[in-house]
């Protein structure tokens, strides 16, 4: 095994871009906020490597609010027909505004408008309320690009912990934890 969790991770991503036919980069994110209450949701990994793992919201919903309280997070892959997952925890932070704008610029015109429509997380009347704002954001940026909105970032996960857990019959699992150790890594086994 590779003393690098990332070469792994990029082995096994790679695996799961192949054969999960729906969103293999979907992941599960936990935050805790400041009254101790966990939150999970699915987002979507939108770049990787040996500085982390990154994904990108709106900075006024409840997810960003848990991380401003709380800046540690916790990531879950798993890739069912692959009988693989990958947990990942450590810090968060937002990612610099140049990367933040120039994965903006790659989204889709329709997302970009929703980014500017969508008060994230907070309670709405109605269905037609949203489409309405979605609109009036189609109007307001016709025949312009849509700059990023002031509220809108991206986060990156610098990983602590990494745990391949790969599913084996019986229930006895394969499980290799690797934990970060200044600059390298400590490598293990851990019981399924």
């Amino acid at each position: 095994m590779a003393a690098d969790p990332f070469l792994w991770f990029d082995t096994w991503y790679a695996d799961a871009r192949a054969a999960e036919v729906n969103d293999s980069n979907a992941m599960a994110l936990a935050t805790v906020g400041a009254d101790g209450r966990p939150s999970l949701r699915m987002v979507l990994l939108k770049g990787h490597g040996p500085d982390g793992f990154i994904f990108y919201t709106n900075q006024e919903g409840r997810k960003a609010r848990q991380i401003a309280e709380n800046p540690v997070v916790a990531l879950l892959f798993h890739w069912k027909s692959l009988r693989r997952q990958i947990r990942v925890e450590g810090p968060v932070a937002t990612v610099d505004e140049a990367t933040a704008d120039a994965y903006f610029a790659s989204r889709s015109r329709d997302s970009q408008l929703g980014a500017w429509a969508s008060d994230q997380s907070r309670p709405l009347d109605s269905r037609e309320t949203f489409e309405a704002r979605f609109e009036a954001m189609r109007l307001k940026f016709e025949g312009q690009d849509v700059p990023r909105p002031p509220h809108w970032s991206g986060y990156r996960v610098t990983p602590e912990r990494i745990e391949f857990w790969q599913d084996r019959e019986h229930r006895l699992h394969e499980r290799h934890l690797f934990v970060r150790n200044g600059e390298g890594w400590t490598e293990g086994l851990l019981y399924p």
